[in-house]
């Protein structure tokens, strides 16, 4: 029996700024091909950006972390906010990690979207989307002190797999699968100060932000927000939401147009938490026996033991970096293809429309929209078989920060999880590379997956990624 048990602890030099960045309404919304508005209606929560930055006690080189309420940026427009961060904290552009909550509410703001209603207001937003950045950066720089991170986790039932095989039609929906087996687990990271006061938390976990769907017309984070502002209420400290990898898995209860169900699936994420975080002992502590006590029963006493010397110097280790690695293209990919299905979807739904047919010019809609999405996402791919996908992985002590471009499915953080399970792997997907759309197991290829249709990947993808991060977590463990 192990009579001692580690608490899985960072120490480093930590700051964090948040600024928030509701777009204006009236701005272009549509993120999806069902629904019949184009501009945002209003807004249901703010959108929020935080900023933080990691650095080794000894003041080494910093890490730049911004985690943006939105569901994604075209790769022209990601890379200038990169490098406005890398900008402001001195840094290249190699050590800043971009990433989103993913909220399929926080609007559509790619540059093929510009000549649409709404889409006017786009390139003004993004100007000062960047300007924001940088003074949240340079909030998160002025408020750098020496702290400690201390891991929790457990399991949180809101997320659910959403690869559904709809018997009655023949066919695999993206919804609610009762059958499926989802990775359920809430990461939350407590970051307090020398002082012991909290300074924020980190809540990391795999699970769409599609509560609300095409009914709605309102700017909301999704459940993020819901679940932010519950951990805040009672930590007192700023709550930071990191979406974990999440390609086949949504919320059970979504896909609706009442924002009640966003933040009931928010606070479901947030007690989850706060569960968590009450459950952590002191700071820099572990958990020890401390040898038997005479009662009614010969009583076993543990207590919460201060870290030794050699204990904190193994939490200040800091180390990892930006990585790529080679992935398969899908073959047979043409513009010309899909130019030709925008143009007869496109006419379908004119048609359908004179004639007063409003479900055929919905569906007729959605299909140009998968057409337009194709060609947005040609313009980004290279020439040849392959795809030089980036990812990141840094060891912050106990704990492994690791990042990646598009959407892996959820096996990519529960495979790294179980090939270290003496680490806490916290695993950001949608940090680049975002016009690779889904990353699907090898034999989810070939069912008639949705996630198949807009990945630009071919199968063993995947497997591809979780070698590359675990080769370099493995280097990373001595």
């Amino acid at each position: 029996m192990a009579m001692h048990v580690p608490t899985p602890t960072s120490r480093l030099r930590f700051g964090l700024g948040r600024v928030q960045i509701t777009p204006p309404v009236g701005i272009y919304h549509r993120m999806w091909g069902a629904a019949r508005h184009d501009r945002a209606a209003g807004v249901h929560r703010p959108l929020l950006a935080d900023v933080l930055v990691l650095a080794p006690l000894d003041r080494g080189p910093l890490l730049i972390r911004a985690h943006l309420d939105l569901v994604g940026l075209a790769r022209v427009d990601h890379q200038r906010l990169q490098e406005a961060l890398a900008e402001s904290a001195g840094v290249p552009a190699d050590r800043v990690v971009l990433t989103y909550s993913h909220s399929h509410s926080s609007g559509f703001f790619v540059p093929d979207r510009v000549t649409l209603p709404g889409g006017e207001l786009i390139p003004p937003y993004l100007n000062h989307l960047r300007l924001q950045l940088q003074e949240a950066c340079r909030q998160a720089l002025y408020a750098m002190q020496e702290s400690t991170i201390t891991y929790g986790s457990g399991p949180c039932t809101m997320a659910a797999n959403r690869d559904c095989w709809d018997q009655e039609s023949g066919q695999y929906v993206c919804g609610y699968n009762p059958q499926g087996q989802p990775d359920q687990t809430v990461l939350v990271a407590r970051i307090t100060g020398k002082s012991g006061t909290v300074l924020a938390t980190l809540v990391n976990y795999g699970c769409h932000p599609t509560s609300l769907a095409w009914e709605n017309e309102l700017i909301s984070p999704d459940y993020p927000g819901a679940m932010r502002e519950e951990v805040e209420r009672h930590s007192g400290a700023p709550c930071v939401f990191a979406l974990g990898a999440c390609g086949d898995q949504g919320p059970r209860d979504g896909f609706v147009g009442d924002p009640a169900v966003a933040d009931r699936n928010g606070r479901q994420l947030a007690y989850t938490a706060l569960s968590i975080l009450e459950g952590m002992g002191p700071p820099a502590t572990d958990f020890q026996y401390q040898g038997p006590v005479v009662s009614g029963a010969t009583l076993g006493a543990w207590a919460h033991q201060p870290f030794s010397p050699e204990r904190l110097d193994q939490c200040a280790l800091f180390a990892g970096g930006l990585h790529i690695v080679d992935l398969p293209l899908k073959a047979g990919l043409d513009a010309q293809t899909f130019n030709r299905q925008l143009e007869e979807w496109t006419s379908r739904q004119q048609e359908a429309e004179a004639r007063g047919d409003q479900l055929e010019a919905r569906d007729c809609r959605a299909r140009a929209e998968r057409a337009r999405r194709w060609l947005a996402r040609l313009r980004d791919l290279p020439q040849g078989d392959t795809y030089p996908m980036h990812f990141s992985v840094y060891r912050l002590g106990d704990a492994v920060w690791v990042s990646s471009g598009g959407e892996p499915y959820a096996l990519a953080q529960t495979e790294l999880r179980r090939r270290f399970p003496h680490r806490p792997i916290l695993l950001s997907p949608l940090c680049s590379d975002l016009q690779v759309a889904y990353l699907l197991p090898r034999d989810r290829y070939g069912k008639g997956l949705y996630q198949e249709e807009p990945s630009s990947l071919g199968p063993g993808c995947l497997e591809l990624l979780i070698e590359a991060m675990a080769a370099q977590i493995s280097a990373l463990e001595n």
